[in-house]
């Protein structure tokens, strides 16, 4: 195939579009009602040790896992694999195709009160997320049949803040020879006259995967319900050398230093993971570059490739096409081969279109992540109306197949998070949930200096603990800590005997999802590990190990990493639990780990919340401020209304 197609009209000056005939989605049957919230008891707090609770803790058990150089290791199955898309579907964690003895109620629980997700079935990526005429809109594929993969169409929902969503029609469909096999990843630009153009990658009738264009139907409409795909797509197809189902996920565009528009493709060559740079001057004939972006060897392919640039001196996001002085770019890629997001900081040369990693031992797909859990092919967008660049990733199950299929749906949408470059480290970015998650917190208890002894647990009591927003700061005893030679230097969360493995200076952090026998339970925790030299390192890490009975359908992995905790900071971190999702953020959003989590006692009332500390060698104080969150508005947009 040709690169390059005759353009049939000048897209940027055509005004008359005709909607297309796209269905909505099937009606969804409420659940039947949960049982209502634990009613709030006397708030007190009492430091304990509590024998049942530390036998509890320390007998952790390792159940059907395996460790590899990324940490453990699960079976799984992909779907698609043929046309190129990733394994996006699990088998039991055990190996064997088992199934707990899921009641109703279980399963109702674990649908999520303030994070996205479509009324029903499957749902990936997020794709093309933008703001115009007072929405924001998100994009995201989706399967209208079943809730697993396949037939992948975009679905499309509006909010007015990203926490309260109006599902409307889906906006693509995979109906065209170009997206047969399905209507996949793609980004939006806002050009400067307002028009909005959206590339994606199309599986194509042949299984060869292109990018494709479309446009609204209809600027005017602040839904933009109605989308036009390109009549001469794809616009772009593999140049010779890139295999047929190794060319996808374009990002949004940005201008060159000599005025053309850029846009960025994920790759492969043999085992190196690129990107390949288009440019465009009408949207409709795309030129590749010579050379790439950037590639890094022995890292795979590369998907849901984002870059965009970030202020090293301000508070505020930037427009994609920023670039010079004060400013870095981030360089991000989803690893095919690992299903996780890594990210570096850089310098783009705008002439050469080529970037560099400011540190080559932390470059894209052997450094950094983004998340260190279940968290992947993230976009980001700049939201032009709160000067701001703001990031989604798609949040997948950690059951099994089987058990998807019960519930009747599959993953979600993490909290939308603003992106910010780290002053403090030069390295890291920043990630935090947007400010607009606020305002769903309703009441709120404070637990001030609680003294945590070595082997102490302490229930707080707020009453059932589903739906939290917690922030909470750790002191740990200074005389002590100096005083300590060494103190497990080669400690690592993955490899690790989790919240249970005793050190002299941690673990120590919240249990989160538990029940009051503590039989389920999900530990969030810090570890200090100090070095002869009298260095330290603190890891942040989450053990699911004794997160749910169900031991044979879910993921019971242990997962974190280090975070720099500087001289001038404490141990903190902010913690969002939404039923069976856990969202971690530790020092200000230096690192996160975001979970799956299935607990089938520690559910409705009988969820919990603790503070812990399970070293061996030392005191420590924590503080603790604690929102129950009411739950987002999420429903269908009444269109029949005038």
């Amino acid at each position: 195939m040709d690169t390059h197609h005759a353009t049939s009209h000048d897209l940027l000056h055509d005004e008359a579009y005709a909607p297309l005939p796209y269905s909505p989605l099937p009606d969804h049957p409420v659940p039947a009602g949960a049982p209502a919230l634990g009613q709030r008891r006397p708030l007190k707090v009492c430091v304990t040790l509590s024998l049942m609770f530390l036998v509890s803790l320390v007998s952790f058990i390792r159940v059907h896992v395996t460790v590899d150089n990324d940490g453990p290791s699960m079976e799984r199955e992909g779907r698609g694999v043929a046309q190129g898309v990733s394994e996006k579907s699990f088998l039991g964690f055990s190996g064997r195709r088992l199934s707990y003895n899921w009641t109703t109620a279980m399963l109702a629980w674990q649908r999520t009160a303030f994070h996205f997700q479509p009324e029903k079935n499957w749902m990936n990526d997020p794709d093309g997320p933008l703001f115009h005429m007072g929405w924001y809109h998100l994009f995201y594929q989706y399967n209208p049949d079943s809730a697993v993969w396949g037939n992948i169409t975009w679905g499309h929902a509006v909010s007015r803040d990203m926490i309260h969503w109006l599902y409307l029609p889906l906006a693509m469909v995979p109906d065209r020879w170009f997206d047969l096999n399905g209507v996949w990843t793609g980004s939006a630009t806002i050009l400067p006259n307002g028009q909005i153009i959206m590339l994606y990658t199309g599986d194509t009738n042949d299984s060869v995967q292109v990018q494709n264009l479309a446009y609204p139907a209809n600027l005017s409409d602040p839904l933009l319900l109605h989308w036009i795909k390109y009549e001469n797509n794809p616009v772009m197809v593999p140049p010779a050398g890139i295999g047929s189902d190794d060319f996808r996920d374009p990002t949004t565009m940005w201008v060159g230093a000599d005025g053309n528009w850029r846009v960025a493709v994920g790759s492969l060559v043999n085992t190196t993971g690129i990107v390949l740079v288009f440019q465009t001057t009408n949207f409709t004939d795309f030129e590749l570059f010579d050379g790439e972006l950037h590639g890094v060897p022995g890292t795979g392919m590369w998907e849901c490739v984002d870059f965009y640039p970030v202020s090293i001196n301000g508070v505020y996001g930037l427009d994609t096409s920023a670039h010079g002085p004060g400013i870095k770019h981030v360089l991000k890629a989803s690893m095919d081969d690992n299903r996780h997001d890594y990210y570096a900081l850089g310098e783009y040369d705008p002439m050469t279109d080529t970037w560099t990693p400011d540190d080559p031992e932390l470059d894209v797909g052997i450094g950094l992540r983004l998340d260190y859990e279940r968290y992947y092919a993230s976009k980001t967008f700049y939201d032009q109306v709160k000067k701001r660049r703001i990031l989604y990733g798609w949040i997948s199950e950690g059951d099994i197949e089987s058990d998807d299929l019960k519930k009747g749906w599959a993953s979600l949408q993490s909290i939308p998070r603003t992106v910010l470059h780290d002053n403090k480290t030069g390295t890291y970015l920043l990630l935090w949930p947007i400010e607009e998650v606020e305002s769903l917190r309703t009441n709120s208890t404070e637990f001030e200096d609680v003294l945590l002894e070595p082997g102490s647990i302490v229930p707080l009591d707020i009453g059932s603990a589903s739906q939290l927003d917690i922030v909470a700061e750790f002191e740990v005893d200074n005389e002590t800590l100096e005083a300590m030679v060494e103190a497990d230097v080669i400690y690592n969360c993955s490899t690790s005997a989790g919240a249970a493995g005793r050190g002299a200076l941690g673990p120590f952090g919240l249990l989160v999802l538990a029940d009051d026998t503590l039989s389920e339970l999900t530990p969030i925790y810090f570890y200090i590990a100090k070095d002869t030299d009298g260095s330290y390192k603190t890891f942040f890490c989450t053990d699911l190990s004794r997160s749910s009975l169900a031991v044979d359908d879910v993921d019971q992995r242990i997962y974190g990493s280090i975070v720099p905790a500087l001289d001038d900071e404490k141990p903190t971190m902010r913690v969002l639990v939404d039923h069976s999702i856990v969202e971690g953020f530790s020092q200000g959003g230096r690192s996160c780990i975001t979970t799956r989590v299935y607990p089938t006692e520690a559910i409705y009332g009988a969820a919990r919340l603790f503070l812990f500390n399970n070293a061996t060698g030392v005191n420590v104080t924590a503080s603790i401020k604690i929102w129950e969150m009411a739950s987002a508005d999420i429903h269908p947009y009444p269109l029949d209304q005038p």
